[in-house]
């Protein structure tokens, strides 16, 4: 049996709640994370005929990227739209579930499911995130006294990292001290030269733990003056970020590109459309899932040869090109965003093989005629 809190490990796993922008709402919107999961439904949005669907298909998690109650509610009363959803979620027995800004920063994310599905090969992201930063710990510690130190620090918050727990390295040292007149010594006299066989532990934590740590070390150690040394690991590149820069296996001109990108993407009344020379040749390429016209700048500085994206507005896009940057090709935010539930049904797949699941094909892009219908 796959529980709903097994599906979320997963999903938290491969999109962490910590990459979420501040003002973002991610995770569990409804559901008991005790309850079976056989059936998980993917989509963008948590549309009704999207919730119809899952019902429908008796699955019970729907997983979307765009949160459902974004913006801070007073009432899920079944009386309003959104609260109508949540009632009907719940009473049919499927949980809902959002990464949204956690998921286009992922490594892969949304816009890595993008890359692909225009078939460009990945080298970096658009806008990166760097590693947060990390404590290093450096401890003497009497060795018959180790052990328990390191369990002190371990439940203060220190030796994660990554998926593993409990991490320490240790080193086996000679210390030496010199008690003065004041001094405690939990070993050794006042005035007398003493030498203990000591481990020279290290541990990492994250620096919002440090006062957490610094109190374990005291309250644990043997010493009255524990000796400890302390630094800062400094954030480093990573793969993580919102965008990602890639490649053509060739180059080909402006009008061939917004062909690939129209056929690689779900049709909408929005379309793809493409601003620049036509016959531009294109074989950098930035892209972005969603709304990405605050990303102009960095494009430009980046020298790509074009920007995907969408939601691009005239004048930002106007001044962009005026101001000679790259080539910018505009597709529908809905439609930018689909290639990341296929993505996001292969990693459950792949980590809950018991699991049935299904991607959404309902269109739930707003915009619904066209001057062509």
């Amino acid at each position: 049996m796959t529980t709903l809190a097994e599906l979320i490990e997963v999903l938290e796993a491969a999109y962490p709640p910590k990459l979420a922008e501040s003002w973002d709402s991610v995770g569990l919107v409804c559901g008991d994370p005790a309850d079976e999961v056989t059936r998980v439904l993917f989509a963008v949005d948590a549309t009704a005929g999207v919730v119809e669907e899952a019902i429908d298909w008796r699955a019970q998690a729907l997983v979307v990227h765009h949160p459902l109650l974004l913006r801070g509610v007073d009432s899920v009363a079944a009386s309003t739209p959104k609260g109508a959803l949540v009632h009907r979620l719940i009473r049919s027995g499927c949980a809902l579930f959002s990464a949204h800004t956690n998921a286009d920063s992922a490594d892969p994310g949304v816009s890595d499911a993008l890359a692909a599905a225009l078939g460009l090969t990945v080298t970096r992201p658009l806008d990166p995130k760097p590693t947060a930063a990390v404590d290093s710990w450096v401890i003497q510690i009497p060795r018959t006294d180790t052990d328990q130190v390191l369990a002190a620090l371990f439940a203060a918050g220190a030796g994660g990292q990554g998926a593993y727990h409990e991490c320490a390295s240790r080193t086996a040292s000679l210390g030496q001290f010199r008690p003065l007149p004041g001094a405690n010594p939990a070993i050794g006299s006042i005035g007398e030269l003493e030498r203990v066989d000591e481990d020279r532990v290290e541990v990492i934590a994250p620096p919002a733990a440090r006062a957490a740590v610094l109190a374990a070390l005291h309250a644990a150690h043997p010493y009255e003056e524990p000796a400890y040394h302390l630094t800062e690991r400094a954030a480093l590149p990573s793969g993580l970020g919102i965008g990602r820069v890639g490649t053509l296996p060739e180059p080909e001109t402006l009008r061939e590109f917004t062909a690939r990108v129209a056929a690689a993407l779900p049709q909408t009344v929005w379309g793809v459309r493409a601003a620049g020379d036509p016959d531009r040749m294109i074989q950098t390429v930035a892209v972005c899932g969603g709304a990405g016209d605050s990303y102009l700048g960095k494009v430009s500085a980046l020298g790509v040869d074009a920007y995907v994206t969408s939601d691009l507005r005239h004048h930002p896009a106007d001044e962009h090109l005026r101001a000679g940057g790259p080539a910018l090709i505009d597709a529908a935010h809905w439609a930018t965003e689909f290639p990341w539930c296929g993505q996001a049904s292969e990693i459950v797949r792949k980590a809950l093989p018991g699991l049935e699941t299904r991607v959404s094909t309902l269109r739930t892009d707003p915009w619904t005629v066209g001057s062509a219908d």
